[in-house]
């Protein structure tokens, strides 16, 4: 019974990664190409998320800081979860007030809208800086809409379960990094 229960769980979290890798992957490709045209206009990239999706923007922040699979120098990429995890109180509208710059990226991961109305100012303060948005968020509903712009990216992992659209996220993020690798470098195939 039980490991029939874990195979689900497996064949469940494939099942969402097979159609995510169909439904995502034209967004996903924009995204890329917008991180690797911030970086090489001399631009930075804000990962930012609150909660447990803080680890995943940390995490993001690392693999184009530092690197993915192929070797290159660091690109300009900051975790503003790590920041706002340290300093008590400080929520993501003021580090983008503090740190965000006309042309930069904000990389925005919220796997179940639970802190839409955090969002709702931060990405004011995004659009007011002249910043783009990627939208890496979950879910099945679209209330995400309203808050983006038409030049905003929304990567959307259309699901209920806050576990798959972590799963599929962590999934989205290590193809972004290999796809900005590709875009600034080309391929090591």
């Amino acid at each position: 019974m039980i490991e029939q229960r874990i195979q689900q769980q497996f064949f469940e979290s494939a099942d969402l990664l097979y159609q995510a890798a169909e439904q995502l992957a034209r967004p996903l490709a924009m995204a890329a190409q917008m991180v690797a045209d911030a970086i090489t206009g001399g631009n930075r990239i804000l990962c930012a998320a609150q909660g447990l999706a803080g680890l995943d923007a940390d995490y993001l922040a690392s693999r184009l800081a530092g690197r993915f699979e192929q070797d290159r120098p660091g690109l300009a990429a900051w975790s503003l979860a790590a920041q706002a995890r340290e300093a008590a109180g400080l929520d993501l509208e003021r580090l983008l007030q503090a740190h965000g710059h006309p042309g930069d990226v904000l990389v925005m991961i919220e796997p179940l809208r639970e802190q839409r109305d955090a969002w709702q100012a931060a990405l004011a303060v995004a659009h007011s800086q002249e910043m783009s948005v990627i939208a890496l968020t979950g879910g099945t509903s679209d209330e995400w809409r309203g808050l983006l712009q038409d030049t905003d990216i929304q990567i959307r992992v259309s699901h209920a379960r806050e576990a798959r659209v972590i799963e599929t996220q962590r999934v989205l993020l290590h193809a972004l990094a290999d796809a900005v690798d590709v875009q600034l470098l080309g391929s090591d195939e």
